[in-house]
């Protein structure tokens, strides 16, 4: 099946991580494992230029997303926004609360929220760890911010009542979508696409701190038909970034929206 992955970072992650992904690797990896294209960010805010580089050299492999602090200068981050995003051809914004020690929902993401919904772009937001990145405070900013795509990174990541409130978060308002890398409970993929619905569930990876081979083992276990999983794998992450008028067009009659019986 066509793969996109609609999580992954390139950089060095030192300290306590002690892992790392550089263009070659990332690239090696995608074609072992048959990833089309890649949905890339970096490993934090001062990363960005690298993510530039890698999509300037790839253009067809990468979908780059800016990172940003919101706790910097406000000028700051919507330079950023005006550099990436309009003039070098960034897609998205990429969020990550527990990083710079933010709750989801303060009120210093207004600004990157509000320039998202002008730019129609998706905001994806780390998810799953206490006190900051919390399923219910990334869902009181998808509240606030209603025309913005707000995809939860993990789902709730690794704690069950989390990927629980991710679940009924994403039931509740319309505009959250799920990636699934890092969370594991495969049967949850499956409640997602039934329950959520079949274009909100995404496959990613978190390269590097997750290997492909066991979130793709996830999709394929997770009790989905082939028809239904070709949507998490791929057409998912790729209407995400569609302009409406379109989204008819990216999914072929192989991929239309599949009934699951329990």
């Amino acid at each position: 099946m066509k793969k996109i992955d609609a999580h992954c970072h390139i950089g060095n992650f030192g300290s306590w991580a002690g892992v790392e992904n550089t263009v070659p690797q990332l690239l090696s990896q995608m074609k072992e494992y048959e990833i089309e294209k890649t949905i890339l960010c970096s490993k934090d805010h001062t990363g960005n230029a690298m993510v530039l580089e890698a999509y300037e050299n790839h253009p067809q492999r990468f979908i780059p997303l800016v990172y940003l602090n919101p706790l910097e200068e406000e000028a700051e981050t919507l330079r950023k926004i005006e550099h990436y995003m309009d003039k070098k051809g960034f897609r998205g914004i990429k969020l990550n609360p527990l990083r710079h020690a933010y709750v989801a929902d303060d009120t210093a993401l207004d600004p990157i929220m509000e320039a998202a919904a002008a730019r129609k772009a998706p905001v994806f937001i780390h998810s799953g760890h206490p006190p900051y990145s919390l399923p219910w405070s990334i869902a009181l900013l998808a509240e606030r911010h209603p025309s913005v795509k707000v995809v939860m990174i993990h789902m709730g990541h690794g704690h069950g009542v989390y990927i629980d409130a991710a679940l009924k978060m994403a039931k509740r308002y319309s505009n959250i979508y799920l990636e699934m890398s890092g969370m594991p409970m495969g049967v949850k993929i499956r409640q997602a696409y039934e329950e959520i619905g079949p274009e909100r569930i995404m496959f990613g990876t978190d390269s590097p701190f997750h290997h492909p081979s066991v979130e793709i083992q996830k999709v394929l276990t997770c009790g989905l038909p082939e028809k239904a999983m070709e949507q998490v794998f791929y057409y998912n992450a790729l209407r995400l970034f569609a302009p409406a008028s379109s989204t008819s067009l990216l999914v072929s009659s192989s991929a239309t929206s599949t009934t699951v019986s329990s």
